[in-house]
């Protein structure tokens, strides 16, 4: 799907969100507008949550056919807070454990007068396959494509930075670990790109390397520690060895902590205003050192506070594109 194709999927005729598929296509704008607008939605620690009928009376479903904590969680109570009906589709209870197809699936909850589908599949291509054959009244948010694309936590990430750097331009980000297999990674990448001129530098192992025509923004860095040298912004990944085939040649968890871990002395190596991310699962003493993620650098807590609220904001844009329908 080129950008254009996106765009008039994605958008209405008026150039409301009605589908968010992906980051790319979308004008830096439009993206500025959803982070402003996440930021009415945020509430600080130990007070009570920010709560609208914006959802009153509408049905969000939940259809996670790959595991999921924080991305689920977070859509789900960001539905709830907005007074939603939520289904949650335990894939392992689903028709399509019987054999029903995808769509039979939607068409069954469609008929139920669910209004939003919240997406995420093992399979690339499954949120845009399901967006095209919906009724027009209903929505789908991709929570997580295959390697592909997750663009709301592309979102959050950006709305993290945003809120430590002001300016989403001008910026050189590190992003270290599976690569290979991030679609965190890729998202983040198409966000960057879009809000402006970013040095991305990138650091994997060998076996765990990104097509970098996927990153045309970015470069790909052998030298962990000078990829680190004067980043604003460090984001490690876990090594995904769910999708790693050969899993035997991979190296240890100690190896890869000396190799590609992101540790105090390495941080030490970037700016001193530098802030540390990873979107979660993380292994602590593996991709990023326990002292690190527990670090006054680190925003990891605040990267979750945030995908709460961008999925509030996302919920809110989709059902603001059909008032006058």
């Amino acid at each position: 799907m080129n950008e254009s194709e996106t765009g008039c999927l994605q958008l209405t005729e008026s150039g409301k969100l009605r589908h968010l598929l992906t980051l790319r296509g979308l004008r830096r704008d439009f993206i500025s507008d959803l982070l402003d607008r996440s930021e009415h939605y945020q509430h600080k620690p130990g007070t009570p949550p920010s709560r609208d009928k914006a959802l009153d009376g509408r049905t969000v479903v939940n259809l996670f056919f790959e595991p999921s904590t924080r991305t689920r969680a977070s859509f789900e109570l960001a539905a709830k807070r907005m007074s939603a009906d939520v289904l949650n589709l335990d894939v392992n209870m689903s028709s399509r454990k019987k054999g029903e197809s995808i769509l039979d699936t939607i068409y069954t909850l469609q008929a139920m007068q669910a209004d939003v589908f919240v997406v995420r599949d093992a399979s690339a291509g499954i949120p845009e396959f399901i967006a095209r054959n919906v009724q027009p009244y209903v929505s789908v948010l991709n929570a997580g494509e295959a390697d592909v694309s997750h663009p709301t936590q592309g979102l959050l990430d950006l709305l993290t930075i945003r809120q430590h750097k002001q300016n989403l331009d001008g910026l050189t980000v590190t992003v270290i670990g599976d690569l290979k297999h991030s679609r965190v990674a890729r998202s983040l990448g198409e966000g960057l790109s879009i809000m402006g001129p970013n040095e991305l530098r990138l650091v994997a192992p060998p076996e765990l390397a990104p097509d970098m025509e996927l990153y045309p923004q970015g470069v790909l860095v052998d030298d962990i520690d000078e990829a680190i040298n004067g980043a604003d912004v460090i984001m490690t990944l876990r090594i995904q060895r769910e999708r790693i085939k050969g899993k035997s040649s991979l190296m240890t968890n100690h190896e890869y902590l000396q190799k590609y871990g992101l540790t105090e002395e390495r941080l030490s190596r970037a700016r001193p205003d530098a802030i540390v991310m990873h979107p979660g699962p993380m292994n602590r003493d593996v991709e990023i050192a326990g002292p690190v993620a527990d670090g006054p650098q680190s925003v990891i807590t605040q990267q979750v506070n945030n995908g709460l609220a961008i999925r509030m904001a996302v919920l809110a844009a989709v059902f603001e594109s059909r008032q006058g329908q």
